[in-house]
């Protein structure tokens, strides 16, 4: 890590003007949350493996920013030459940039790593001290990085209607609406996600992201996929240029923006004007080109003349999370086929433990007998994961994980976004708390389901813990609220049964899940954050229900499912607004033995029972009979 510093800084000092800091942030050339391993550059220079962080190099210091879910694993992976930042405690990158680089520093970032929100709060923080954001016109990181992993190229393919569930001429129909009544001749499009659902197409660039890297522009008379030509097959070539779209060199996206902006990208490729009848040139006032400045990166933006810019939210992140009924059925009939999965692990599992450890197992709370057990029958935090991953992979149309499965015993389930490795990760411990979030890609749906259990003897802490937990992932699962309503008002609910004994969580409590698509899908959230207030909740959206209590060297406690947003049947209608509420699409046990019975209100109990009995009824048709026979004792109505 020495030596990656010290060469950094030696080519921060080659640059002109030389570098006084250098920003490496975590995302890749679309802004993704998740990138494929060539892109890694963050985690590169720093050895922190979270998929959030921003890390930044000065002539004398290093410091990584991350927030809540990450502060105990960056605590662990950090060298003693980097200092963590925690986001919410510790001063803002900008702030703290502005406060101690010198008059005139030059900053530099990779152009094509920023997205223009980004930039442009950054260059207003610097401007107090007149220090300078400076576009290195290569990656520093990329330059020193000798053993960078290659370019994989995997093939792109079509996403049939019978999953996507709208045409690629519908949804470039009612985009170029949009472009239209947003006086906007041009969009640019760079989320990944969202180029897959706009094109019908899906890839494997990204792990756990059927994605393809590709950029894509749409005028209101053509459409460009830009993407490294040798992953389109003739069959996908042929079905994209049906719809009109001509594919280019990924490259190709720099120069054909600054064509864009000049008005010549259409004459460039021999289109008609106005050949839609959205609009004729010489009369055309639209002028404008829509860039998402949270993921449309700085170095295409400034291609463009920014006084011709809108610069608003993508109008396919809101269209993409409005799921059709076709992706809404998909996403609950892969949910039942992952639930069966889960529900087989568990079986599983509770047997494991029994056998091998002397544990009293998934329904009993006794002792564990304690027995010696040869090194070749420990079960660890992989090889469980890897068997769940087995159970999925047996199921229809799974296409793979949708994030690395979160494994996690003891004191690792306090780590809320833990990965466990195959050399350091921890064995299974009957005498402590095991968490499991995990997910997969159907080419239906995309899946995350979080359950927390014990195979020994719970503490009366961990199951008031527990069922505090439960109680606000029911509270939030059950509520009912008008129209307009936006997910930073939902959060609070999921948090009161934990603030009452003192308890919270650091960690947003629900995101928008993908149809075969990313698991983390915005542009809705419920979570305290401020972007949470940006999007109201609307039906036919989905949104995970995901409160949790994490006790640092202890314990972790987690539940999740996948809701989908319905219009509610309520008595009255104040306001003539219309109510909205929520149904589950996740079918798994809660674990009873970890419930403390006396928490729990008659409500809260009917509402138990009634989710269990539902379990067993949708599950029954994908379980053999002693499957069966477990889910049956799993599920047995409690009594208050």
């Amino acid at each position: 890590m020495a030596d990656i510093l010290a060469s950094l800084r030696s080519l921060m000092a080659s640059q002109s003007p030389p570098l006084d800091a250098l920003l490496v942030p975590s995302e890749d050339y679309h802004q993704s949350e998740y990138v494929s391993a060539r892109d890694k550059r963050r985690e590169f220079v720093s050895g922190f493996t979270g998929s959030a962080g921003l890390a930044l190099i000065t002539k004398n210091e290093a410091r990584l920013w991350t927030d809540g879910r990450y502060f105990l694993q960056a605590t662990q992976q950090l060298s003693d030459q980097w200092k963590l930042m925690r986001i919410g405690e510790d001063p803002p990158l900008d702030v703290w940039m502005s406060d101690n680089l010198q008059k005139e520093a030059a900053i530099g970032i990779d152009p094509w790593c920023v997205s223009v929100d980004t930039a442009q709060r950054w260059e207003r923080a610097f401007a107090k001290k007149n220090q300078k954001l400076v576009q290195t016109s290569t990656n520093l990181v990329d330059e020193i990085w000798k053993n960078r992993p290659p370019a994989e190229i995997n093939p792109a393919v079509d996403h049939p209607l019978e999953f996507a569930g709208r045409s690629v001429a519908e949804k470039l129909k009612a985009l170029r609406e949009k472009l239209s009544s947003e006086k906007a001749r041009g969009i640019i499009i760079t989320a990944l996600d969202e180029v897959a659902w706009l094109y019908n197409i899906r890839g494997s660039d990204v792990s756990y992201s059927p994605v393809v890297h590709a950029f894509a522009i749409v005028t209101l008379n053509s459409a460009f996929l830009y993407v490294d030509k040798r992953k389109v097959s003739s069959k996908v070539s042929s079905s994209l240029q049906a719809n009109g779209i001509e594919v280019r060199e990924y490259g190709a996206v720099s120069s054909d923006a600054a064509m864009l902006a000049s008005n010549q990208l259409d004459q460039a490729t021999g289109v008609n004007f106005g050949q839609n009848g959205v609009c004729q040139n010489d009369t055309c006032d639209n002028d404008l080109i829509w860039v998402d400045p949270a993921s449309c990166c700085y170095a295409l933006f400034s291609k463009l003349d920014a006084n011709k810019v809108l610069l608003q939210q993508s109008p396919l992140a809101l269209a993409k999370a409005l799921k059709n009924p076709v992706e809404l059925d998909g996403l609950k009939n892969a949910h039942i086929r992952d639930g069966a999965a889960v529900v087989q692990y568990l079986v599983w599992l509770d047997k494991q433990m029994q056998e091998i450890y002397g544990a009293s197992g998934y329904f009993l709370e006794g002792e564990v007998t304690s027995k010696k057990i040869p090194e070749t029958m420990k079960l660890t935090e992989v090889s469980v994961s890897d068997k769940l991953e087995g159970f999925r992979a047996s199921k229809e149309h799974f296409r793979g994980l949708s994030f690395p499965t979160i494994s996690s015993v003891g004191p690792n389930a306090a780590i809320i976004h833990y990965s466990p490795q195959a050399k350091t990760c921890a064995e299974l411990d009957p005498n402590s708390i095991y968490l499991f979030d995990s997910g997969a890609q159907y080419l239906d749906g995309t899946t995350d389901i979080t359950r927390t259990v014990h195979f020994g003897k719970p503490s009366a802490h961990e199951k008031a813990c527990y069922t505090s937990v439960l109680k606000g992932h029911i509270a939030l699962g059950n509520a009912r609220f008008p129209n307009g309503t936006n997910g930073y008002s939902l959060d609070i609910l999921a948090r009161i049964p934990l603030w009452r004994y003192g308890l919270d969580y650091r960690h947003g409590t629900g995101h928008g899940i993908g149809s075969y698509l990313n698991v983390h899908e915005g542009p809705h959230q419920i979570s305290f954050r401020p972007q949470a207030r940006n999007v109201p909740l609307q039906v036919s959206m989905t949104v995970t229900d995901e409160p949790g209590y994490y006790e640092d060297g202890n314990f972790g406690i987690r539940l999740e499912n996948v809701l989908v947003i319905k219009e509610a049947d309520t008595e009255f209608n104040f306001g003539d607004k219309g109510y909205l509420s929520f149904e589950h699409i996740t079918w798994a046990p809660y674990q009873i033995k970890l419930i403390d019975l006396s928490i729990l209100t008659p409500e809260e109990i009917q509402w138990l029972n009634r989710y269990h009995s539902k379990c067993r009824e949708i599950l029954a048709p994908y379980l053999d009979k002693n499957e069966m026979e477990w889910l049956k004792k799993a599920t047995e109505p409690m009594k208050g």
